[in-house]
């Protein structure tokens, strides 16, 4: 079992990126008392998809380094966390296994900042069964958003497609488009399938092309993709794919005939300069949160924390500010809890009763509830790479209009939410 204890995992990343807006603040975390925790440990753990066809573990990342700023600051009442990183490796059984080690043997009260795309259909029952709550950074097949004890606080790919499907039919009038996104199960038809959703009520026709993540020829993708004729192309796979991919396009000069539009995971600090000047304005981007530049408290906090808590070459990326916040969530709970009573019993109903979390890193407010599913978050912003960067392109958040959320507008509505 690859467990790590609050340590940093690697990825290429641009630690620096930040300097000129605040990031290097003091961080905030905890209790704040600069004190160190030094009392019984409360086990925290978290699933993710480190080895594998990409690095998809960022959300981890910063849970580890947000709960070392916790430990510095006083802990959980004097409690320190102790955090266990497991690594599925994109293997399903793997997930299953490193899972069991996890609530099972080393019986931790909730897992924080999982990242995977494997785990929650390998999992969820399990965590159900053993009364575990997951508060995930990044969820990202069906199973995340369709299980009573695992809570994503991402929109996930369906919804963050379906955002992007929606603009492109805005912004360049699109009326055919294609969904890439990978063959794994639970995901390839349901995350395309939002989109798709969509444009049947909207007059506009989307084909998915499912690919294998492990072996997928970009060339070959891209081909396929552009001999069905779209105007649009949503990308909607693990940056380490999407940048072959864009190149294969540009090899081929997609780029001036179709539009190209992504879901969250393009959204990184890294990608403009990965796929270079040719996709200059012409690459639009969903985010699940707000700008990685941001200026609000929290996003400024989030950058503080990676900073001073992080390793350089964790990933200041959209994942990042997912596990930031699952793992402030989770703390925040367990800061109005008795620290003398804190166990999986307790964790789990407190879990439940977290009904309207706000930060401005998200768009709305964020809610668990005793639903039986979870997808409170389902809006973000548009942006389109801009030299090394990215430029907003959406007036604020857009809402996806997906029907596949009616039952979670209606636990909104319960929560006087909406």
């Amino acid at each position: 079992m690859n467990i790590h204890r609050i340590a940093a995992l690697s990825a290429v990343a641009l630690a620096a990126s930040f300097a000129s807006s605040g990031a290097f603040a003091q961080s905030k975390c905890g209790l704040g008392n600069g004190k160190k925790a030094s009392g019984e440990p409360i086990a925290i753990g978290a699933v993710v998809g480190k080895t594998g066809p990409d690095d998809f573990s960022s959300s981890a990342q910063a849970a580890a380094a947000y709960f070392k700023c916790v430990n510095e600051n006083g802990g959980i009442h004097g409690r320190p966390v102790e955090y266990l990183v497991a690594d599925d490796q994109w293997n399903p059984e793997t997930a299953a296994q490193v899972a069991s080690k996890l609530v099972k043997d080393r019986k931790v009260v909730a897992l924080a900042g999982n990242t995977s795309f494997v785990e929650c259909g390998a999992n969820a029952k399990m965590y159900a069964d053993e009364g575990v709550m997951v508060v995930a950074g990044t969820g990202v097949p069906r199973e995340c958003f369709n299980a009573k004890n695992y809570v994503p606080v991402n929109s996930g790919p369906r919804i963050s497609a379906t955002i992007a499907a929606m603009y492109a039919a805005q912004a360049y009038q699109s009326k055919k488009m294609v969904c890439i996104i990978p063959n794994i199960p639970s995901l390839g038809n349901w995350a395309c399938e939002g989109p798709k959703a969509w444009g049947k009520a909207h007059g506009v026709e989307v084909e998915t092309i499912a690919i294998d993540p492990g072996s997928a020829d970009a060339t070959s993708v891209m081909l396929q993709a552009a001999s069905k004729k779209p105007d649009t192309i949503i990308m909607n796979v693990p940056k380490g794919i999407l940048v072959p991919m864009l190149a294969a396009a540009e090899q081929q000069n997609l780029g001036k005939k179709i539009h190209f539009v992504s879901a969250a995971p393009a959204y990184s600090a890294d990608v403009p300069k990965a796929i270079g000047p040719y996709w200059n304005k012409n690459f639009a981007v969903n985010l699940e949160f707000n700008p990685l530049e941001s200026q609000g408290p929290d996003n400024l906090n989030w950058q503080a924390v990676m900073n001073s808590h992080g390793a350089k070459t964790d990933p200041r990326d959209t994942f990042s500010q997912a596990g930031y916040l699952a793992a402030r969530l989770l703390t925040e709970t367990l800061l109005k809890m008795d620290p003398k009573k804190i166990d999986r019993a307790s964790v789990t109903e407190a879990l439940r009763k977290v009904g309207d979390f706000r930060s401005d890193i998200l768009c709305n407010p964020f809610y668990v509830g005793a639903g039986s599913r979870h997808n409170a978050n389902n809006a973000g912003p548009m942006v389109v790479v801009d030299g090394n960067g990215f430029t907003a392109v959406s007036k604020g958040c857009l809402t996806a209009d997906d029907p596949e959320l009616v039952d979670v507008r209606a636990d909104e509505k319960k929560l006087g939410l909406k």
